[in-house]
């Protein structure tokens, strides 16, 4: 395998970046956190899907258990991608997206987890929360270090730059 071959590859032809969710109570639970998906289908009673436009960004919550209490959580704030564009194949997303944060274990994502309420209770939509704070979360919380809060003037400077700049 050459470095080359490590780098995401280019998305294939499609329209929509599909989730495919599951939810069997108490042993397998995937929800979307937040996102506007453009179209929902209920599969059956444990299992859906959701379509995201190229651009969107949304936050895909996976949790497992066993007799023995959790095995696997994990949250990834992804932005679906337009077709040419690369991407990285993430489980239960298709083609896949741009991963704009990724955390395991239960503590770390029950924090992400609080960090999303927070900018909701500060009136901010997290979708529109600036793509390079979700990247900044996740490396303070997987460096063990305290990540900044996302303020509304914060926000408010993402808002203005994007208004400025081509």
């Amino acid at each position: 395998m050459t470095n080359l071959d490590r780098w995401p590859s280019a998305c294939p032809t499609l329209r929509f970046t599909t989730v495919e969710l599951t939810w069997i109570e108490k042993k397998i639970e995937h929800w979307i956190r937040f996102g506007r998906s453009t179209e929902g289908q209920i599969v059956d009673a444990s299992h859906s899907i959701v379509r995201y436009t190229p651009g969107s960004i949304f936050a895909v919550v996976r949790w497992a258990s066993n007799n023995f209490g959790t095995i696997f959580s994990r949250i990834d704030i992804l932005r679906a991608t337009a077709e040419g564009d690369a991407c990285t194949q993430v489980p239960f997303v298709r083609p896949g997206a741009d991963i704009l944060l990724r955390i395991h274990g239960w503590p770390k994502v029950a924090r992400v987890l609080e960090m999303i309420d927070r900018i909701e209770a500060a009136g901010i939509d997290p979708t529109e929360v600036a793509p390079a704070y979700w990247g900044h979360l996740g490396n303070r919380l997987a460096a063990g270090h305290e990540p900044r809060r996302y303020s509304r003037i914060r926000h408010m400077a993402w808002t203005l730059r994007q208004n400025i700049m081509p």
